[in-house]
């Protein structure tokens, strides 16, 4: 089984930071989501990847390379603009051969893994085999339906009345019966090429279509409020390791990581967080829930439930909480009067400067 991994897609709700990087790339734990993807996917067994990119290809080449850092072999295959999930399966059709295939998107954080999906469908082998959870508001997502024994009924994009609350989430698993499914689809009013078209079209030539329920926690990351969500959630299962220097007048509480090279100077810690490897954090209250990028600067500043990315400068404000700040950007105080215990909650993006009340 081959794998193809989606990291072309825009990330328009993440701007300001997708102006500047690809919203792969946005890190949990200060690691890149897109990384986080495919060791997801070597974990589920399958090494051969084909990664989907677009006009920030380049970006993701440099990180990833040809994926032999991470036990996998990376062709990556370019999609011209996005049209839609079932598109970049017709993009990748030679890459894909009439090999089974998992189609990952690049944006979604599922912390349990696809191992045991993957099993499933290799023991079974349906035509496709989608991924679900249940969600509140099924309107924004393709919604799977179900008759009483279970079985895939019916496949909608997006419905203005949702008839279950069973949303896909961005994991497939497809036999080549999809390319035909794909070749056969019309462009949506959105005019895209709809996956749940393709899915629908398998089950109305009739090929099997399995659902499965994911019972661990998923996040698509495509805006801040979820990156930061799903930084916490990651952050609560990484085991402590400190690995850079604490000074004997700081204190550090909970499962905290602290990479190599990391300075924590006079300074309280409390876990789950991580700094990263170069950082230095002086006269500072981190607090839980704060992922601190590599090389990052921390002076008499305090910070809870948020993301530094690498580079940030932090110097003399405090109550920074549920932020997320940009590369190389700098965060000073303004010297004014803060109200006592005011909270900043501040999106920053790559290489600003702001100043605010200490």
């Amino acid at each position: 089984m081959k794998a193809l991994v989606l990291a072309g897609g825009t990330g328009t709700r993440l701007r300001p930071f997708s102006y500047s990087m690809p919203k792969q790339l946005i890190p949990i734990a200060n690691r890149p989501v897109l990384l986080h993807c495919l060791d997801n996917v070597k974990d589920a067994g399958v090494t051969e990847v084909g990664v989907i990119v677009g006009d920030r290809g380049d970006e993701i080449r440099s990180l990833v390379g040809d994926g032999a850092d991470l036990g996998l072999r990376i062709t990556y295959i370019h999609q011209e603009c996005p049209l839609g999930l079932a598109h970049t399966v017709a993009v990748a059709a030679d890459f894909l051969g009439d090999d089974d295939f998992l189609m990952y998107l690049g944006d979604n954080m599922l912390l349990g893994g696809v191992r045991e999906q993957a099993e499933r469908f290799r023991s079974r082998r349906p035509a496709a085999q989608v991924v679900t959870v249940q969600v509140p508001d099924p309107r924004a997502f393709g919604v799977v339906e179900l008759d009483g024994d279970g079985r895939v009924t019916r496949l909608v994009e997006k419905p203005a009345q949702p008839r279950s609350d069973l949303a896909l989430i961005g994991v497939y698993f497809f036999t080549a019966a999809v390319h035909e499914a794909v070749a056969a689809i019309e462009p949506s009013a959105r005019g895209e090429l709809e996956i749940t078209d393709a899915l629908q079209w398998l089950l109305e030539q009739g090929h099997a279509v399995d659902a499965e329920r994911y019972r661990g926690y998923w996040k698509d990351t495509g805006r801040f409020e979820d990156v930061l969500e799903c930084n916490r959630e990651y952050l609560d299962g990484l085991p402590p390791r400190v690995q850079g220097t604490v000074d004997a007048d700081s204190t550090v509480q909970g499962p905290v990581v602290i990479e190599p090279g990391a300075q924590v100077v006079r300074s309280q810690l409390i876990g789950p967080l991580i700094v990263g490897a170069g950082s230095v954090v002086t006269d500072s209250r981190i607090g839980p829930h704060t992922s601190v990028g590599r090389d990052c600067l921390l002076a008499g500043a305090g910070m809870e439930y948020s993301i530094t990315l690498d580079g940030v400068s932090v110097r003399g404000v405090r109550g920074i909480h549920g932020s997320l700040i940009g590369r190389s950007a700098s965060v000073a105080s303004a010297e004014l009067d803060g109200a006592a215990g005011t909270r900043h909650r501040l999106v920053i993006g790559d290489h600003t400067s702001v100043e605010v009340a200490a």
